[in-house]
């Protein structure tokens, strides 16, 4: 089964790497690179990391979720260490987030807008909640079929809800932290209209995938989305933006259902030449799945490197910020990649070789973190 799920992992664990030359390079190139015509082709397959980590989160779950479903159903240990996960996704994203360190001097300095960049939704709120949502319906609804079908429909039901969601501030009616979540009318850059989309249609396509394998027909199933990917692509090329025909929605590309549907259907490709990639390889280890299998260390820890206030209340990304040639920010891209992947092979083989460690040091870790947090 592991082997055969490779092609997540490998999908999952370039776009981590993706991730992090995103990151190098938004924060420390030189502005004046960003007009160039290569940097639009860059920008554009960068703008594929959020889809893709959103898309894999979702298949995944619904795949490894089906062999643990009646457990999640009994309300054991299986139930609460995942309800766990999803709460340490979402904290991780809030933690990222915080408007200054420690608790004292964020109460003492933040401003309105700090606390509202605090409860903007990135990546990470939209994984977890999404993941939350799975998980409910998951433990509800018992046929796996039905439970494919009815995210398939919220999936729509999302995606073309999101142009008359998009330009309204919900702030006015309910408390920001849950207006950020609906659009990105305060700083949230992935709020779960539309982003939710891909970890709905990733759900209902990993329940017909996990149909076809246990059928035989999985190489049917992979071909069939090759091909409903492509014509994704097309169509969102020719569909005009509801806006053009609908005044009441919104103009804004990235609420725009096409939009969406173009990115998906990218996804979706990638993921089948991963499916392909690692048939004809027999791929079972590679540096690309160690760092997949840590992506939420790896995302935690590079961010913290390039913005967080180390450096006398200053970041790196402060220090040296829009002052680096392309070949520089490539160059700082390819040396902490490589500090991430070691960092991934470490506490993997850690996980692996001393389990009860590596769960003391975690634990340790965020003790720490807290306390520090709380008390300094």
């Amino acid at each position: 089964m592991k082997g055969r799920l490779v092609f997540l992992d490998l999908l999952r664990g370039w776009a981590t790497l993706v991730m992090v030359e995103v990151h190098v390079f938004n924060a420390f190139m030189q502005t004046s690179y960003r007009g160039q015509e290569w940097f639009g082709v860059l920008n554009y397959v960068n703008g594929l990391v959020a889809p893709s980590f959103i898309f894999i989160a979702g298949f995944v779950f619904v795949i490894v979720g089906e062999r643990k479903l009646e457990a999640f159903r009994t309300f054991g240990a299986v139930f609460w260490k995942q309800l766990g996960r999803i709460v340490l996704i979402l904290g991780t994203g809030y933690f990222l987030h915080l408007p200054s360190f420690p608790l004292s001097r964020m109460l003492r300095e933040s401003t309105p807008d700090s606390w509202l960049r605090f409860a903007e939704v990135d990546v990470l709120h939209c994984i977890a909640v999404g993941l939350l949502i799975l998980f409910i319906l998951r433990i509800v609804i018992r046929p796996q079929d039905v439970f494919g079908y009815i995210l398939l429909v919220l999936a729509l039901g999302t995606i073309f809800a999101s142009p008359f969601l998009w330009d309204h501030d919900f702030s006015l009616v309910m408390p920001p932290f849950l207006a950020a979540y609906i659009n990105g009318t305060h700083y949230s850059l992935f709020p779960l209209f539309p982003w939710l989309g891909f970890m709905l249609a990733a759900g209902f396509l990993a329940s017909q995938y996990t149909r076809f394998r246990n059928e035989q027909r999985e190489e049917l199933f992979i071909k069939r989305l090759a091909l409903v990917s492509v014509l994704m692509i097309v169509v969102s090329h020719i569909i005009p933006n509801p806006h053009d025909i609908i005044g009441a929605a919104s103009p804004d590309a990235r609420s725009n259902p096409w939009f969406f549907a173009e990115r998906l259907g990218i996804v979706q490709l990638l993921l089948v030449a991963c499916w392909f990639y690692a048939r004809k390889r027999n791929t079972e280890t590679s540096f690309v799945l160690d760092i997949s299998r840590e992506s939420l260390l790896v995302y935690t820890v590079h961010l913290l490197l390039i913005y967080g206030l180390f450096f006398g209340d200053r970041s790196l990304s402060s220090l040296y910020g829009g002052s680096l040639s392309p070949a520089l920010s490539a160059g700082a891209t390819l040396l902490l990649a490589l500090l991430m992947v070691l960092l991934a092979k470490v506490w993997g083989g850690l996980k692996r070789n001393s389990p009860g460690t590596a769960r003391i040091t975690s634990y340790a870790t965020i003790g720490i973190i807290l306390l520090v947090f709380v008390a300094r």
